[in-house]
């Protein structure tokens, strides 16, 4: 029980919670306490019966059956994995910086899921999380099945593709790569690589109530560095390192050169 302590103690605080969400509210249901009509995004609900929080439910929900095999311990293991690296890495000491990231995903995945009528949103937020990890370490050297490895930026299309095969499914984490792919745009890529204008910034109400600090765990990832001027030198971007042993292959990040 410890051991258990010891590791969800070393969480980082709002992957913890979202951790734990997905968790706790599949195992309600999946108990009989609550039923899944009423977690699912149903828009004639949302909108009819002013049932607000399905956005947030359809989130932390997945219907946890036989027949779903792998599929939900698979993404929970994305979700801790590639969260934690973010929060730990680029996000360091910026915790109202990570959840605006957070809440920007999610708002962009509940609006399309409304207008596409999908009903659970758990997958495409893990997706659109991981999404910008690979972005921010493109150049990492990750592992993926039966020894694969090729860069992170590739990550989040092998697993569309593989998820494809296997499901004959793409949709949700073709909407999570679009969407993390939005935020690293407007957030990272336009402003700072391209030198154009700032479109995201995170609300004063939200560093108030996540104030920044300094330290903690770093080296997981950083922002492309800025385009230099002619007279400045170029800035070196950030590398990403493994949060696991190897006997994880999932995504599993090591520097390029890295055995």
């Amino acid at each position: 029980m410890s051991d258990i302590g010891d590791w969800l103690k070393s969480i980082p605080l709002l992957t913890k919670y979202w951790f734990a969400g997905s968790v706790v509210v599949p195992l309600v249901s999946r108990l009989g306490f609550i039923d899944p009509m009423n977690l699912i995004l149903w828009p004639a609900k949302f909108f009819g019966n002013f049932q607000i929080w399905r956005p947030l439910t359809a989130t932390l929900y997945f219907p946890v059956t036989p027949g779903s095999g792998l599929l939900y311990p698979v993404n929970l293991y994305f979700l801790y994995q590639y969260s934690s690296r973010l929060e730990t890495g680029t996000f360091d000491g910026k915790p109202a910086d990570y959840l605006f990231m957070l809440l920007f995903n999610w708002l962009c995945i509940v609006i399309t899921g409304l207008l596409m009528d999908m009903q659970l949103l758990m997958i495409p937020l893990i997706m659109s999380v991981l999404y910008v990890w690979a972005q921010l370490n493109r150049d990492t050297v990750v592992s993926f099945w039966f020894g694969t490895r090729f860069k992170a930026s590739y990550l989040p299309w092998v697993i569309l593709g593989f998820n494809w095969v296997i499901q004959g499914s793409m949709v949700n984490e073709l909407i999570g790569n679009l969407v993390g792919h939005l935020y690293f745009f407007l957030m990272f890529k336009y402003p700072m690589d391209l030198g154009g204008r700032a479109f995201l910034s995170t609300p004063e109400f939200l560093k108030r109530l996540l104030p920044a600090r300094r330290g903690g765990v770093s080296g997981f990832g950083a922002p492309p560095p800025r385009r230099a001027a002619p007279q400045e030198p170029a800035a070196g971007g950030g590398g990403g390192g493994g949060l696991f042993g190897r006997n994880h292959n999932w995504g599993q990040g090591n520097r390029l050169g890295d055995d």
